[in-house]
């Protein structure tokens, strides 16, 4: 799997050089926070768009919300 952009652009950041430059230092942190997020939301999405289907995904009104979030939310 390729890495996500919010990490690749975090690693970026992160050479010591950069980090003379307190605002690069952040970002990269911020970056790194950021994708965490993403990833216990595109969990809770995942259980919601399987919600009462088992392991597979349902059609619901609700398990579809959850399933064009996901596919908005997965990393490039």
């Amino acid at each position: 799997m390729t890495q996500p952009e919010a990490l690749r652009l975090a690693d970026k950041l992160a050479p010591a050089w950069v980090h003379s430059l307190a605002w690069c230092e952040d970002a990269a942190d911020e970056l790194h926070r950021l994708h965490e997020v993403n990833q216990e939301l595109l969990a809770a999405l995942e259980k919601l768009a399987r919600l009462g289907n088992g392991e597979h995904y349902g059609n619901s009104d609700g398990n579809m919300i959850a399933r064009a979030a996901i596919a908005k939310g997965e990393a490039k």
